[in-house]
């Protein structure tokens, strides 16, 4: 297995303001993550700059070795937390964007996946429910096949009887090589998913734990031990 991405002293400041504050993180190659923290405490800086969106004002970040770069962008699958697609497209239209920019897209995957959740290749974005915009570009994401995935936020606009089905689809299409990095509010809902779980405070890394492990340990669902440290401590 190994290490397949590595924060190395990252600190990150937006003008006066400190983001994230000394971060030390090594993530292992076929696990599924989930990265928790409250509101502004560095969950999506950290994955901007893991997909080369963002530079670190000091510190190194490794993908598969290789620091992070153009080059290792190709490795990633991101699925950011705000709808970026132009809302005029098609879906069939994204799914040809997709197609054309990357080598690792699996279009025949994504139009069974489309089919799986009852979206139309035809309809437009913006004739589409937040929640439809979020579970087309879940799609995108999770037809590609990458080294890393990063989910920032997937099931935000989706509504609870979806979200099950798509935290299936995700276990079905996610290579058991690969990593998958999800950062989510809906503890209760994915913490049967997870191996491990990263808890960020203030842009400092507070917890990294077995998610079996800290169970046992702190008695309680990871849902109850992160209330427990982010609300009641």
């Amino acid at each position: 297995m190994g290490v397949i991405l590595e924060y190395k002293g990252i600190n990150k400041n937006f003008g006066e303001k400190q983001i994230l504050k000394d971060i030390n993180l090594q993530i292992d190659s076929g696990k599924i993550v989930g990265l928790l923290g409250k509101n502004g405490s560095g969950k999506s800086t950290l994955f901007k700059l893991a997909n080369d969106l963002l530079t670190p004002s000091s510190g190194e970040i490794f993908i598969d070795g290789r620091t992070v770069s153009a080059k290792t962008k190709a490795m990633v699958s991101y699925l950011p937390e705000r709808t970026y697609l132009d809302p005029s497209l098609k879906v069939v239209d994204a799914i040809n964007l997709f197609a054309d920019f990357y080598e690792d897209f699996d279009r025949e995957k994504a139009e069974k996946l489309l089919a799986d959740l009852q979206l139309e290749k035809d309809m437009r974005l913006s004739k589409m429910s937040k929640g439809m915009k979020e579970k087309v570009q879940l799609v995108l994401v999770m037809s590609r096949r990458a080294k890393i995935y990063i989910l920032d936020e997937p099931l935000g606009g989706v509504d609870p009887a979806s979200r099950d089905y798509i935290l299936q689809t995700i276990l079905k299409n996610f290579d058991k090589e690969s990593t998958l990095l999800i950062s989510t509010h809906m503890i209760a809902d994915i913490e049967k998913i997870l191996d491990d779980v990263v808890f960020i405070d203030d842009g400092k890394i507070i917890l990294h734990e077995n998610v079996d492990k800290l169970r046992k340990k702190e008695k309680g669902t990871i849902d109850e031990i992160f209330r427990r440290t982010f609300y009641v401590g």
